[in-house]
């Protein structure tokens, strides 16, 4: 079995030899390889010692495994399409699932079928809870050079994830800094350090949902963000928001916090209270604290410098419809404001400012638009305007796609960021104002 094998990928210049064949045969002999996910997770592994051989590796596997020759140049999602198994499993999936709107696309359809062939032990076995790991793993732990992490075991973490889900990026990007202060040699396995493999929530291959990804192409597509991934999917999170980066920005987006607290009579605990002060019933109240996400969408669709941008952001601030439920809203207005916005894209339909700011307070606010016009365009009227939405609501942050650079050389930007705070529409920048509001939540709440 498998025998071909270390020749095949050697043709794609990859150390693979006799030895390879034996370990991978040791590990089917073991239970360690019960999918071609895991296959995929082994032989990484054991081939694929550095950064540059992970793309080879992966044209290697493809073509091995599942006959899909990645040609140069080609992108993944080509090959895929044209290949005999994927339209095998294309004709199998269309028949057995039942579609209430129309068929998945044809890039719906390869992300399907790519996470299936990348799903493996421990996408259905027992799940580590992520938070209690996180808890536990002491950030201050020296770096030993030569010694791995005492809590490696390469058996148990092919059977088991970490769900690091529940903590938020910003959490796990601090603590991962610390580490890297520590940080001496490369580690893999384990649930501390920055590597290859194990249950840690930063590296790659290994088996972390809502982790961070450090190099390697990230088959099990379980991170939340990426860093430092030249060979594949590259995300910077300072560059403007894209197609290729959008999913980094819907991560901070979710890291919302949005928490209401209402007082209700407490019944029984009044009954118990009066028994106990010999029948004087006195009114308790208890505080009832519930989620309730709500968020404003104001976006500037006038004029060509807003046009790359438009798309984007609504397809981003659409996914987050779930999220929002019935608490998203999306407003329209061109270069700034002027007595009130418009509910519809054409900006036919006029809202005034008061019925506007008759939002609920809690609503967390985002303005989307570059702020640059001409400054007569910038009237006291429209300045009066954006100071009543200031006042009504505490959280409120502008995303502006123009760079940075460039802001304080414009007429109007820098009027614009007396009156509320500015970031970069761009990831970070989103996450960056995320984080802001979240702050203010907490201060207003103490």
């Amino acid at each position: 079995m498998f025998d071909s094998l270390p020749h095949h990928f050697r043709a794609h210049k990859l150390n693979a030899d006799v030895r390879t064949l034996l370990l991978l045969r040791r590990a089917l002999e073991k239970g360690l390889v019960n999918t071609i996910g895991d296959m995929y997770v082994l032989l990484k592994g054991l081939i694929a010692k550095d950064v540059k051989d992970f793309g080879p590796f992966a044209v290697a596997f493809y073509d091995y495994f599942l006959s899909i020759e990645i040609e140069k140049g080609e992108t993944l999602e080509s090959a895929v399409l044209r290949s005999e198994s994927f339209k095998d499993w294309m004709e199998k999936y269309l028949l057995e699932e039942e579609f209430i709107d129309e068929k998945p696309s044809p890039g719906e359809l390869v992300d399907k079928f790519l996470n299936e062939v990348h799903l493996t032990s421990f996408d259905i076995k027992k799940i580590l809870d992520g938070q209690e790991i996180f808890n536990k793993d002491n950030p201050d732990l020296d770096d030993t050079p030569g010694e791995n992490d005492p809590e490696s075991d390469t058996r148990r973490l092919l059977e088991k994830a970490a769900d690091y889900q529940g903590i938020s990026v910003e959490e796990l990007l601090e603590r991962m800094r610390k580490i890297a202060d520590k940080q001496r040699d490369a580690h893999s396995g384990g649930s501390h350090w920055i590597g290859m493999g194990g249950i840690s929530p930063y590296g790659h291959g290994g088996a972390a949902y809502g982790g961070i990804r450090v190099g390697g192409k990230g088959g099990g597509k379980n991170a939340r963000a990426v860093i430092n991934d030249p060979q594949f999917y590259p995300v910077d999170t300072k560059v403007p928001l894209t197609d290729n980066n959008i999913d980094v920005a819907l991560a901070g987006l979710k890291g919302i916090e949005e928490e209401e607290a209402d007082r209700y009579l407490d019944i029984p605990g009044t009954i118990k209270t009066g028994l106990k002060r010999g029948g004087i019933f006195l009114p308790e109240e208890k505080e009832k604290i519930t989620q309730k996400l709500q968020v404003a969408l104001l976006i500037d669709n006038g004029g060509w410098s807003m046009s790359p941008y438009i798309r984007t952001v609504t397809t981003l601030f659409s996914k987050m419809d779930k999220r929002f439920a019935h608490d998203m809203k999306t407003y329209y207005f061109h270069n700034t404001i002027y007595g009130g916005v418009y509910t519809d894209e054409r900006r036919t339909q006029f809202e005034n400012i008061e019925k506007f700011c008759s939002l609920h307070k809690n609503y967390s606010v985002f303005v989307i638009g570059d702020a640059d016009m001409a400054s007569y365009e910038l009237s006291a009227g429209s300045v009066r305007d954006w100071q009543k939405i200031t006042e009504r609501f505490d959280r409120i942050a502008w995303l502006n796609p123009m760079r940075e650079a460039y802001w304080q050389s414009s007429d109007t930007v820098p009027s614009f960021r007396r009156l509320m705070e500015m970031y970069p529409l761009t990831p970070q920048g989103i996450i960056d104002a995320v984080l802001d509001m979240n702050r203010k939540r907490r201060f207003y709440k103490l």
